[in-house]
């Protein structure tokens, strides 16, 4: 590649931040004060978790939509609407049903009005580039899920772009799937076949980024911000067993749980705290299987959270949700990238079925301020019922309606296995109608 040095750079962000208005007309601010340069022969991995406003720095370098202050720049011009040079492709395939895989890679060609005869040669050669010689002419019904991204990079690749914007696309393919295509990715890269100069990937998967990636921002969440920025000098192709490799992976899960503050109990009114708390939904036979995985003899009550997530079969994303949903209820705590059981989290492990959920329940009142109120609110109604609505509603105070419902949704499951309270679907109530 170029010397990095002397090359303006292609996209500049400097202190941008983004807000979206939320239900109680307070706004919710999702990046702050984000700072960026992006160079010519590079690849940049935006690394963090959901909700850390990783794909929303995405869209605005897109030109989807505008920073709410700062300033976003492509090739020293600032951003307004999609600028040319930056294609973008998406997690979801998006392809247009109705139209070959031939017609799908030529659209972006004739938006640009590039003319027939060279437009077809053009999305003939991106075709066979990606590997879907062939198949100009499937549609994208016939097409497995790995070679419909395919046509999805030969689409952004098509117009030959500077840029190229990938919004996790290999998170919706299968592992085997995402291997190849990830692998066929860099080995074009490395080649130096790809008409582009540098790559922007967003990814919460700390793996993938190392193994793609020349340099990798770690987006810390609420709001989102670059935490650190890290320079990955491997060269390609990259071995996931090298220790450098390893190190490095383990360095990043220590960052990312390091920055992880304990949720606190209190209702202060806080978003991320009190009542406000967002809750991801985990299962309870998860969380206790993985409890006594790590209570087991080989770990001893503590783990190396990206070891275990390996040897679970876990992505990077659904090991820190089980971490955080121990952390919160007090079973075990994330720190320098391991995940160690509490004196009570060994406790638990031991326990037959019945006091595990006693102590759940126990935990949760304690630790869950959502779940302790609507306890009280059962307990204190002469009825022992209460609409969901009543606390999807307060719920929407502090975050928004996917957030809330995804929260509602944990506190059913959970209270449920631990038999605080009864909850009908049908009729949206909750009640004490089988307490524990």
């Amino acid at each position: 590649m170029s010397d990095l040095s002397t090359k303006a750079p292609l996209v500049r962000i400097h202190q941008v931040s983004r807000s979206f208005p939320k239900g109680s007309g307070t706004d919710v601010v999702v990046l702050e004060n984000v700072d960026l340069t992006i160079k010519e022969g590079e690849i940049v991995g935006l690394l963090g978790r959901s909700g850390s406003g990783k794909s929303t720095l995405l869209r605005i370098i897109a030109g989807l939509i505008p920073p709410s202050s700062g300033k976003a720049q492509s090739c020293g011009k600032d951003i307004v609407g999609p600028p040319d040079g930056i294609a973008m492709v998406f997690q979801s395939f998006a392809l247009f049903p109705w139209l070959t895989v031939l017609q799908n890679v030529e659209l972006g060609l004739e938006a640009q009005g590039v003319n027939s005869t060279e437009r077809r040669s053009r999305a003939l050669a991106a075709i066979d580039l990606i590997g879907l010689d062939g198949f100009e002419n499937a549609y994208p019904k016939e097409l497995s899920g790995g070679m419909r991204q395919r046509v999805g990079f030969a689409r952004a690749l098509v117009v030959h772009p500077d840029l190229m914007l990938m919004d996790e696309p290999f998170s919706a393919l299968d592992v085997l799937t995402a291997e190849t295509l990830r692998t066929d990715m860099i080995d074009l890269w490395i080649e130096g076949r790809l008409p582009i100069k540098s790559v922007l990937i967003v990814t919460h998967n700390i793996e993938e980024a190392v193994l793609m990636c020349d340099r990798i921002l770690v987006f810390s969440s609420n709001p989102g911000r670059v935490a650190s920025e890290l320079k990955v000098d491997l060269p390609h192709p990259r071995n996931r067993l090298d220790p450098i490799f390893r190190q490095l992976v383990d360095s990043i899960y220590a960052q990312m749980t390091n920055r992880a503050e304990p949720r606190q109990p209190a209702m202060d009114g806080i978003h991320g705290t009190g009542v406000g708390m967002v809750l991801e939904h985990v299962s309870t036979n998860v969380l206790s299987g993985l409890i006594e995985a790590v209570a087991g003899p080989h770990y001893n009550g503590k783990a190396d959270l990206p070891v275990l997530a390996s040897a679970l079969q876990l992505g990077t994303e659904e090991i820190f949700h089980l971490g955080e949903a121990l952390q919160l209820l007090r079973f075990a705590q994330m720190s320098e990238g391991d995940l160690v059981l509490t004196d009570i989290g060994k406790r638990f492990a031991h326990m037959d079925t019945d006091a595990r959920k006693k102590l759940f329940a126990e935990h949760l009142v304690a630790y869950v301020p959502i779940v302790g109120l609507i306890r009280r609110v059962l307990d204190e109604r002469p009825s022992h019922t209460a609409p969901a609505m009543r606390f999807r509603t307060e719920l929407e105070d502090y975050m928004q309606e996917d957030q809330a419902a995804e929260t509602m949704k944990t506190v059913v499951s959970w209270s449920r296995y631990a038999e605080l309270f009864a909850y009908d679907e049908h009729s949206e109530m909750f009640s004490l109608e089988n307490p524990s």
